[in-house]
């Protein structure tokens, strides 16, 4: 596919998104089961119940602008999700893992808020306001799990982290 319009690059970028969404469904699960705090278990796991539904959402917009609901892999969420495998490669302690956990989350949601915010106003542009008025849904809920996540990172309580080389 060529990219010449804003409505091809719109969905370009929605590609992404959608990509971005299904890995993280998978990514949340391991952030939840490699924690062992049980707050942040439990946040992770709401979280990708949210993020099901953002792909639910995204699975409306394509049909809105009558395009195949199809992924394209996006190498950021892949290094990601590299990042953390190798992470946990080094035998860190429990705590660090959850540490490094909360920064894992924080990086994506950081990732998807840009991805939503570079969306919501090409939708804008082309005249899609019911679009728009649902990426800024997830935008909202992007900028909130982060919101929580910075939260968690701020009263974490760092004693004495160990991480094997």
């Amino acid at each position: 596919m060529t990219v010449d319009t804003t409505e091809d690059l719109f969905v370009d970028g929605l590609k992404h998104a959608y990509y971005t969404e299904q890995r993280l469904v998978d990514a949340l699960q391991e952030l939840e089961e490699t924690s062992s705090s049980q707050e942040l278990k439990s946040g992770f796991a709401e979280h990708r119940e949210e993020t099901q539904n953002q792909i639910d959402r995204l699975e409306q917009v394509f049909e809105h602008v009558d395009a195949d609901a199809e992924a394209e892999e996006d190498p950021v969420v892949e290094g990601m999700i590299q990042a953390h495998e190798e992470f946990m490669d080094k035998d860190p302690s429990d705590e660090a893992v959850d540490r490094f956990n909360i920064a894992a989350g924080q990086k994506s949601e950081h990732y998807e808020i840009a991805v939503y915010g570079n969306l919501i106003p090409m939708a804008d542009q082309l005249g899609l306001d019911d679009v728009a008025d649902t990426l800024e849904e997830t935008l909202r809920e992007e900028q909130d799990e982060l919101d929580t996540l910075s939260e968690m990172g701020e009263q974490f309580d760092y004693g004495e982290l160990t991480v094997s080389e």
